[in-house]
């Protein structure tokens, strides 16, 4: 029974891996940086030159507009609850075991031009949203498709929101999260997993089962409230794990900081294949460069049009000033937090040692950390599950926001949608890790690709509209 559910687990892997090369093949890849480029030059590097402005935007927490349901705060906490989750600390290890310390380099890139990316899908959220029938704004990638493209172009948004909701289902909100939490939980508690059970013909430790019911049921009860419930949550752990993960990270780099320098120069080395074997350098290059980017992607979602949905509902009725806010989502989220981690298991040697997934950042902060292995293990574990946690609350709201354009906001739809994400969330321990990164790629990969047509095409209103704005801000 067993070896037949191997057979079959194996089998389906490599019909997932066949399919996730091939959506984050070159052309993607070349897309998805091209686009960033691209509105980086039309924009003159808007977010490097407004980067402070866009700070004090931020620490300001105005609501200058009646429309909307959240402040431009709680809207970027609701973003980056959905952005700062297991590719933090679990996709950036996978991204470095898998390509190399070169990964990071190229995840980093791709975050400096998704800035304006996410500058973009920030800005056009607010001026193509629209307000419901029962008076909540709705607003995103599928909106700006319809309103800024033209109705002829709703067949469009309905692919984006078909993909976001499979996104949210069965990619980065549910099984991602859920199964990293539980793989740290178990990690620390019963790491040789001495206290099992059987489950449909496999042995899963008591650790996964009980975390897994227990993150499910405080799963329910918050999404069942709402997008104010989501977003009140997220206002007070985001800013809390975020700066408690930071500091950690930044203590290890400060600890070892004469390693530092080595880890730069691998990291430079090996973005541009220059530590391969002869005449496999490209090879290595590309390697390091598709699993940077992808894992990149994953964690700040530049690019994706996620981001616009939780933008649209912020009280702020310029959509330059809610541009800036939501672009220091990928800072904060990319540039941040994804390199300090990078920098952690590449400097404690823990990228090649054999290790995978979770296992991967746990030695680091054990090797990094000043305290007891123990104790490191269990810091880790709480900023994963805090990580995992608010990204399963952000994309539920996404998936929300999805269902309701293509069902013409059914709330009988939306309600029953809920009900199944939460059981997405229960069943997740147990899908296999790399059956359910791979899952994850694929419609995250499939869901950039209308996201990224609107912005180009759009390109022109978004000048437009940033122009406009600070020649009125400079009179």
């Amino acid at each position: 029974m067993e070896r037949k559910y191997e057979t079959m687990l194996n089998t389906i892997n490599k019909i997932l891996t066949a399919v996730d090369n091939a959506v984050w093949g070159i052309p993607l890849i070349v897309m998805i940086l091209a686009t960033g480029i691209y509105l980086t030059i039309r924009l003159k590097g808007l977010q490097l030159k407004k980067l402070p402005l866009a700070v004090k935007y931020m620490l300001s927490n105005e609501s200058d507009g009646h429309t909307g349901d959240i402040s431009s705060f709680a809207a970027l906490c609701t973003a980056l609850s959905a952005t700062i989750g297991t590719g933090n600390i679990v996709g950036v290890a996978t991204a470095i075991v898998a390509g190399g310390p070169g990964a990071l380099f190229w995840m980093v890139m791709a975050a400096v031009v998704g800035t304006a990316t996410k500058y973009a899908e920030g800005l056009l959220a607010i001026k193509y949203r629209t307000v419901a029938e029962d008076g909540h704004v709705v607003g995103g990638p599928f909106y700006y498709i319809e309103n800024g493209m033209g109705k002829q172009w709703r067949w469009l948004g309905k692919i984006f929101a078909f993909f976001g909701l499979c996104v949210g289902l069965m990619g980065i909100g549910t099984f991602t999260q859920i199964n990293g939490i539980t793989s740290a939980v178990n990690n620390f508690f019963d790491p040789n997993n001495l206290h099992t059970v059987v489950i449909l013909g496999r042995t899963y430790s008591w650790s996964v089962v009980i975390a897994g019911i227990l993150l499910t049921l405080v799963v329910a009860f918050v999404v069942i409230g709402g997008l104010k419930r989501i977003s009140s949550v997220s206002q007070v752990v985001v800013p809390f794990m975020a700066v408690a993960y930071v500091f950690c990270a930044l203590l290890i780099l400060i600890l070892n900081y004469k390693a530092i320098p080595g880890a730069v120069m691998e990291i430079l080395e090996g973005a541009f294949g220059l530590r391969a074997v002869a005449g496999g350098a490209l090879g290595a290059m590309i390697v390091a460069m598709q699993k940077g980017i992808a894992r990149g992607i994953f964690s700040n979602e530049a690019g994706l049009g996620s981001a616009p949905i939780a933008a649209a509902a912020a009280q702020s009725s310029e959509p330059v000033k809610q541009g800036l806010i939501s672009m220091l989502g990928t800072v904060i989220d990319t540039i941040i937090i994804c390199t300090m981690t990078g920098l952690s298991i590449i400097i404690t040697g823990s990228w090649n040692v054999g290790l995978d997934g979770v296992a991967v950042t746990t030695r680091a902060f054990q090797v990094g950390l000043p305290f007891p292995a123990q104790i490191s293990s269990c810091i880790l574990m709480l900023c994963l599950v805090f990580f995992a946690f608010t990204t399963i609350l952000g994309w539920d709201y996404y998936s929300e926001r999805c269902l309701d354009y293509l069902t013409h906001n059914n709330a009988r739809a939306v309600k029953i949608f809920r009900w199944i994400y939460i059981a997405c969330v229960f069943i997740g321990p147990y899908m296999t890790l790399s059956a359910v990164w791979t899952i994850a790629d694929i419609f995250n990969g499939l869901m950039a690709i209308p996201n990224l047509i609107a912005l180009l095409a759009l390109s022109g209103v978004i000048v437009s509209e940033t122009r406009k704005y600070f020649d009125k801000l400079e009179k």
